[in-house]
């Protein structure tokens, strides 16, 4: 008993646990088809030695094992084998070092039976299994697929429906499943899959579309498979496949494919609908005023049956020009309802495609090219409704006549003019009107420009008067429109003017007028009935240039200061309608400058240009004295208004109701204003009391006058003064300090940079410029400039002629002795008393602080006094 223990126990520990070599093949049976490629793996696992693995395959034939192939061993077939192996029908493939593949190209019905994998041993121990059984079953290839045919073409929105028949053998448990793919040039992609195990997949393009409905599939029984796919839209075109799958279930429970087969169904066209789409109208129709009109607009298309149809029908009226904007007449929605209509418009469905129009009681505004319009939609997988194409008939002419008005027209000149700012009136005369039947007439103005002989002619559009009386101007005619100077106007209901109130040599040339009549429509608008162009009527004169001169005389010169100039001004115009003469008086200077006094403007408007004199602004006087006359006086002649006079006059011309126009413009001959001087002699001089200052000083400089020749009274006698200063670096010369009138008035410039300073008159001769706390900027050279004003025993007051000083030269300097002086002074006595201070505290300190209250005479006895030391 105890013997069998210890056996057992040893065979435990040595077997029980050593994990051994373990060789896998799939577990069958493997059922395949015959014709279709076979692989059947094999590995091994828990093995010594080295990593790669040999393996070798036989298969069991009669009873007996025959050798197929080896890893290692070239010779190892079987000789009834040998042919299949050395062609590749028969091979080992290895996947890993310890795995290979079996595999047979196209399995035969023989080649069903078990399949053996073995290893060659590397262990060191033997243990574990060494070769693993399979087997595998063949049977018979009878899956068939066998197509129907498609449509070719289907049309955008149409349906189509594939049909596929797979028939088979039932031997063993395997089942097929159907797919529908279609492919488009060198790709394929899945529609539908059906799988009796997995139910229906779609590809992910067609998912929508088939939970939309839009795919739908047909089972019919006997192996009658269908596909409907509705609503084809035109990416829908390609080649369409049938595909037959085969598994057979294997252990595990899962499904192994054994067999596919795939047949074309056929290629497939989507054609769109605006490809297809035709819409179509009737022929042209010439009606009458209040007759019916029938216009049948027919549309085709494939797939009609699945479009939903919009349809607009609209008209273009035709005038002179070309044809109008299109106007609609009438609208029908894809759902049926009527829109944009009227009691006069009707709308009819005849028919598939087929839609009717009818207007009752047409008038003119009924003419014109009449058009279709046709909006096609379709139905998507989404289910909306979506447009797929648009298109518009070709267009049909229809004309409605009436009985036009009858009417005559003549155009007529009023005034012609002679030259240029005339006025030019023609008169557009309506005649003989019949059948108007409570119209109204219009009427529009033409010009045709003159040219040379071999110059092309162009016509322009003046302006137009509707029949509302509406005023519209052509664009280069509004301006003149604007200012009155062209006027269109309707004087009797059949009578029509034009006035050009200042015609211009542009205008010359070919006018006539186009009167149109116009009647009420049904609609209350208006239409045009009738157009007649009058006859046409040239206005043409001979240019010419206008003329202009003027003589200027004096009939009193002015001999001395104090007297009256005049001067009259005679203007001579020729080729002038009514001008208006505007007058400058202006005066040409001793030194070449002209200087305008006044004007006086052709409504006889005075005004002051540059006479800027203080005092004598009513000296100067400018009248009109006639109608081409004028004079000029100046009273109260001053020396400085020596010079040449003369008169500058502008012809005006302007219609009335309007600006003045300048025409033409000349300048008279000049009259001199010169005589000698026999007052006095004044001179000017500066000077100052000191011309170095040091800041902070003021410094005086002094201007003197001094009178030569006869004496006068100082109280005939006046002065101006004004103060300059040069070298100024914001001007760059000489800048105005201040000045000082001949009333004592003193006027200070601003902005001179200068320091304070103040004018003042001592005496008649005698004036100072003072500046008060000079700085360095008040350096520089100064001069006075004086006139001099003398009252003549008559009373009135003549200027004289400026006089300029010389220059003095003031300058601003720091002086050293003078700027330091008074630091040394101060420091010298501040050191003194520092010093002073400094030895009366020393001596109360030595006196109160270090003296010893009470004497210790010292002791005789050295010794001791050393020790206690």
């Amino acid at each position: 008993m105890e013997n069998t223990f210890f056996r057992v126990l040893i065979l435990t520990l040595t077997f029980g646990w050593v994990h051994g070599r373990v060789v896998k093949v799939p577990e069958g049976p493997l059922i395949r088809v015959e014709g279709q490629a076979v692989s059947v793996r094999c590995d091994v696992s828990d093995y010594e030695g080295p990593r790669e693995q040999d393996f070798e395959w036989k298969v069991a034939r009669g009873g007996q094992f025959l050798q197929l192939v080896s890893t290692f061993d070239p010779s190892y077939s079987d000789p009834s084998m040998q042919d299949r192996v050395d062609s590749g029908d028969i091979a080992v493939a290895r996947l890993a070092d310890d795995t290979v593949e079996l595999r047979i190209r196209s399995v035969q019905a023989a080649d069903g039976g078990v399949y053996s994998c073995s290893t060659i041993s590397t262990d060191s121990v033997i243990s574990g299994n060494y070769e693993a059984d399979v087997e595998l079953k063949v049977i018979k290839d009878s899956v068939k697929v066998s197509p129907s045919t498609p449509p070719a073409v289907v049309p955008e929105g149409g349906s189509l429906e594939l049909r596929c028949s797979v028939s088979r053998d039932i031997t063993q448990h395997t089942y097929l499943s159907v797919i529908w793919s279609v492919r488009k040039g060198a790709t394929s992609e899945d529609i539908l899959t059906f799988d009796p195990e997995r139910g229906v997949t779609t590809g992910s393009s067609f998912r929508q579309r088939y939970a939309d409905g839009c795919l739908r599939l047909d089972l019919q029984g006997g192996g009658a498979y269908g596909l409907i796919m509705t609503e084809a839209l035109p990416g829908d075109q390609g080649v369409y496949v049938c595909t037959a799958r085969e598994w057979a279930l294997e252990k595990g429970g899962t499904w192994q494919k054994i067999l596919e087969r795939s047949a074309d169904i056929g290629e497939v066209q989507v054609t769109p609908t605006a490809q297809s789409l035709k819409v179509t109208l009737e022929k042209n129709s010439t009606l009458s005023v209040d007759d019916t009109l029938n216009l049948t607009c027919s549309v085709a298309a494939d797939g009609l049956a699945a479009l939903s149809l919009e349809v607009e029908w609209s008209v273009s009226p035709v005038s002179g020009g070309g044809a109008a904007g299109p106007r609609v007449l009438v609208r029908v929605g894809q759902d049926g309802v009527v829109m944009n209509t009227s009691p006069l418009v009707g709308v009819s469905h005849l028919g598939v495609g087929v839609f009717g129009l009818v207007l009752h009681g047409v008038d003119q505004s009924a003419s014109g090219l009449h058009f279709c319009r046709v909006w096609a939609w379709v139905r998507q997988s989404s289910r909306d409704w979506h447009q797929v194409a648009e298109k518009t008939s070709n267009p049909v002419q229809v004309q409605v006549t009436l009985i036009e008005p009858e009417f005559k027209v003549a155009l007529h000149d009023i005034s012609n003019p002679q030259f240029s700012g005339d006025l030019a009136e023609l008169e557009c005369q309506v005649t003989d009107v019949s059948r108007l039947q409570g119209g109204q007439l219009g009427v529009s103005w033409h010009y045709t420009e003159i040219t040379l002989a071999d110059l092309p002619t162009s016509m322009h559009n003046i302006a137009a008067l509707d029949k509302e009386g509406n005023l519209k101007a052509e664009d280069r005619y509004h301006e003149r429109v604007e200012k009155g100077l062209l006027i269109l106007s309707r004087v009797e209901p059949n009578t029509f003017k034009l006035k050009l109130l200042q015609a211009r040599d542009s205008d010359m040339g070919t006018y006539f007028c186009t009167v149109s009549a116009w009647t009420h429509t049904r609609r209350g608008g208006w239409a045009k009935a009738k157009e007649v162009v009058s006859n046409p009527l040239t206005i043409h004169w001979a240019p010419k240039e206008p003329k202009l001169s003027v003589t200027a005389e004096s009939p009193k010169l002015a001999s001395s200061a104090g007297s009256t100039f005049e001067m009259r001004c005679q203007v001579t115009g020729e080729n002038l309608q009514n001008p208006g003469y505007s007058v400058l008086i202006q005066v040409e200077e001793t030194g070449g400058k002209t200087r305008k006094i006044l004007s006086l403007s052709p409504d006889s408007v005075l005004q002051l240009e540059e006479w800027n004199e203080p005092g004598r602004e009513d000296s100067v006087v400018l009248e009109k004295i006639g109608p081409v006359q004028f004079r000029f006086r100046l009273y109260g002649v001053q020396v400085s208004d020596r010079g040449s006079y003369s008169c500058s006059v502008t012809a005006h011309t302007r219609v009335p109701g309007n600006a003045w126009t300048p025409a033409i413009s000349t300048e008279s001959n000049k009259v001199l204003i010169s005589f000698t001087d026999t007052g006095p002699a004044f001179n000017v001089s500066i000077h100052s009391e000191k011309s170095n200052i040091i800041p902070g000083e003021t410094a005086k400089i002094e201007c003197s006058m001094t009178v030569q020749g006869a004496s006068l009274d100082t109280a005939d006698m006046s002065y101006e003064v004004r103060w300059y200063k040069s070298n100024v670096p914001s001007t760059g010369g000489a800048a105005l300090l201040g000045s000082m009138d001949r009333w004592g008035v003193v006027r200070k410039s601003l902005g001179n940079g200068s320091s304070d300073y103040s004018l003042e008159r001592m005496d008649v001769w005698h004036f100072s410029l003072s500046i008060h706390s000079a700085q360095d900027i008040d350096g520089g050279e100064y001069h006075c400039s004086g006139t001099p004003w003398i009252r003549s025993p008559a009373g009135i007051w003549t200027r004289g002629q400026d006089l300029t000083s010389s220059s003095v030269f003031l300058s601003v300097n720091l002086a050293l002795w003078d700027s330091l002086k008074l630091p040394l002074l101060y420091g010298v006595a501040a050191s003194l008393g520092a010093g002073l201070l400094s030895l009366l505290l020393g001596w109360v300190c030595a006196s109160c602080c270090c003296q010893n209250a009470t004497h210790s005479p010292r002791s005789h006895n050295g010794l001791m006094d050393l020790e206690m030391d």
